[in-house]
């Protein structure tokens, strides 16, 4: 979530004359960090998970699930516990850490130390996280659970939804109409960051969200539920404008994005060059992963016509004027800016030779004077747009202790800015006096139900991420569509119904040949191993999974250069994880062929098996996503009247059942494999 200072932090009317003196010197620690680390080269794959969790107090009398808001004695606690274990262990790197997150109900949750390339720590993963979450548990109330649900499903609702109970019309930061004041984690920064992303917007932010339309559900639809009276604060001009459509789903506070939970993995880099083409190649894959791991269809009590939290948390952190938003003429901002602060990427950042300038075809404002600079100091004009792109921004928080730093030992400004630009990919410079080097954080999934899940999309991505490098993949499409195929990957049921664009050749020309496919029955050509014997050619098996890879070099002739919209296609999910005959082998064929290199024990084998099978019978339907397996419990339920509405019953039978399953008690077999 950001830096958690410790200081005075200042509102908006105080914070913004300090933002132009925050960009100029979190521009000087980028380059201090550049000139000591841009040469770095031959780290280890070393990579983690973040997980967050929201607890739930259960009321089993009155059948009710609210939202636990103990999270400061909760983590406290915590805190105490793994610093006990780490003083018996003699080893705090080893055991696993608690961070707070933007909700009082909320836990994030990250591995002490980060895995390593081996297989060991690979298959690891499952039980790191199992092992977190019974440390939370063991930790809480009985009658409180930690879930790893992307969305609490009636966040908002009026009445009680949390414990203890917060009347929501004091709401002094976010002015909402439906979230009290207290479901915002006490550290000054969160408020203020709620408080001054409004007041910098100069309206509360506004989300609207179609609701899915049942059979019983009230046409047009205007929601009951909203009290427009009742909250004390009047500044509220876009409530009075109609901020509330028809048929849709009205939120009006930073909570009901920052409140949600998901799952992110970020990988340590070989060197920056390859830091910078695996952000490139992970663009394209962030929004088939969203399509993938769906899992949040209810909000405020209501079923969405969405299955994804994105364009939720987007709205939820929108910051931009009127002015930057496009609805009246620059005059007191700088930039007309197309999105918000959480967002798709809107550049490639890499100069590899594949890069063409083509694909960054969508408005991308950037700061002339940041641009000079850093072109300037010696950085390459790609890298250069990325930065002073995310440099348009301005700092949202700043503590009046920190606003005088050490630029040559502090990257706090650089980070302020840097790490509220909270996009789908994050390209990641070392800390300063640290032993971290250049890192992707791939940021798009959603978090699942069961460690089991959690586990297996954190390693499907990984084994991609090595066979993205090992093969020299070219991923590149036009941001445009990226920004399409995010768009496409939060409808209902995005996995089987959406279409999503993709390059119809991924491999470079003079690179590797088409692999066999494991996962269709296409027929082509085999592929040499990423690694190969110097005597005779034959495939190396390692044992650790590589970081440092050799590039592909530009034909002689130069690539061929035919327009780049010749250069994709629009494929169903199933054709571009499972293969299309004739064209494109797959990702999971890329992935086999990758492990194929790989000097692997059959037991180990059959364990990853074990978590690429999940994968596949997401994408093939055979397992529902979490959206799917949600939404069916909710119309399926007894007490549902097919108004779209999720009542306080079903709520609570709905995360009996989530926990359930975590535990393994309840069996879904057409949700997770047998045995799990």
């Amino acid at each position: 979530m950001g830096l958690l200072s410790l200081g005075t932090p200042l509102a908006w009317d105080d914070a913004k004359h300090y933002a132009d003196h925050v960009r100029t010197h979190g521009i000087t620690q980028f380059l201090n960090i550049w000139d000591r680390t841009k040469d770095r080269c031959g780290d280890e794959l070393l990579w983690g998970d973040e997980i967050e969790y929201f607890v739930v107090s259960f009321d089993n009398e009155g059948k009710n699930a609210r939202l636990s808001l103990r999270q400061t004695e909760i983590l406290a606690k915590l805190t105490a516990i793994t610093n006990d274990m780490a003083s018996d262990r003699g080893e705090s790197d080893s055991v696993p850490t608690f961070h707070p997150e933007y909700g009082r109900f909320m836990l994030e949750s990250t591995p002490g130390s980060p895995y390593t390339g081996s297989l060991s720590d690979i298959l690891s993963i499952e039980d790191d996280m199992r092992h977190r979450r019974r440390l939370a548990r063991k930790y809480l109330k009985p009658d409180e659970i930690p879930y790893t649900l992307t969305s609490f499903p009636r966040l908002g609702v009026p009445g009680v939804f949390t414990d203890p109970y917060f009347d929501p019309s004091d709401a002094k930061s976010s002015h909402s109409l439906f979230l009290p004041e207290e479901i915002t984690n006490p550290h000054a920064r969160f408020p203020t960051l709620t408080a001054n992303i409004r007041r910098r917007r100069g309206s509360k932010v506004s989300i609207n969200l179609p609701l899915y339309i049942d059979s019983r559900t009230p046409r047009p639809f205007v929601d009951p539920t909203i009290p427009w009276q009742r909250n004390i604060y009047s500044e509220d001009p876009e409530a009075k404008r109609g901020a509330a459509l028809v048929d849709h789903i009205y939120m009006d506070a930073m909570g009901f994005g920052m409140g949600c939970c998901c799952l992110q993995v970020t990988f340590q880099s070989c060197n920056v060059t390859e830091a910078r083409r695996l952000y490139d190649a992970l663009v394209p894959v962030a929004p088939l992963m969203l399509a993938l791991t769906a899992a949040s269809p209810l909000w405020r009590g209501y079923i969405a016509d969405v299955d994804c939290r994105w364009d939720v948390i987007s709205g939820c952190v929108d910051d931009r004027t009127e002015e930057e938003r496009g609805l009246k003429p620059l005059k007191e901002n700088r930039f007309r800016i197309p999105k918000s602060r959480y967002s798709s990427v809107s550049l490639y950042i890499s100069d590899h030779w594949e890069h063409r300038q083509e694909y960054n075809d969508v408005e991308a404002p950037y700061d002339q004077a940041i641009y000079d600079r850093l072109q300037k100091h010696g950085i390459d004009s790609i890298l250069a747009r990325h930065i002073s792109h995310l440099f348009i921004r301005d700092p949202i928080v700043i503590f009046s202790e920190t606003i005088d730093q050490d630029d040559m030992n502090s990257n706090d400004h650089f980070e302020n800015i840097q790490s509220t630009n909270w996009q789908t990919v994050r390209f990641k410079p070392p800390p300063v006096n640290s032993t971290i080097g250049w890192r992707v954080e791939f940021r798009s999934m959603e978090v699942q139900m069961t460690d089991f899940e959690n586990a297996a999309f954190s390693i499907f991505v990984v084994l991609l991420s090595r066979a993205i490098l090992a093969f020299n993949l070219n991923l590149y499409l036009p941001i445009s569509k990226v920004d399409e195929n995010m768009a496409r990957a939060q409808k209902r049921n995005a996995l089987h119904s959406q279409r999503f664009f993709f390059r119809k050749n991924v491999f470079p020309p003079g690179g590797p040949s088409r692999p066999e496919s494991r996962c269709s029955s296409c027929s082509s050509s085999g592929a040499s191993s990423p690694a190969t014997s110097p005597v005779d050619g034959t495939p190396r098996k390692e044992r650790k999974l590589r970081n440092c890879w050799p590039d592909v070099p530009r034909p002689p002739n130069g690539a061929p250069a035919k327009p780049v919209e010749d250069e994709y296609e629009e494929l169903s999910l199933q054709d571009i994880m499972f293969g299309k005959c004739d064209a494109f082998p797959g990702l999971f064929s890329l992935v086999y062929t990758y492990l194929d290199s790989l000097e692997i024990e059959e037991e180990e084998r059959v364990k990853l098996e074990r978590y690429l099978e999940l994968v596949k019978r997401r994408t093939d339907g055979t397992l529902k996503t979490a959206a799917t397996w949600i939404r069916e419990f909710v119309r399926s339920h007894p007490a549902y009247r097919s108004d779209s509405v999720v009542s306080q019953e079903i709520n609570y039978d709905l995360l009996v059942a989530a926990d359930e399953i975590e535990r393994g008690v309840r069996q879904a077999p057409d949700f997770l494999p047998q045995g799990i």
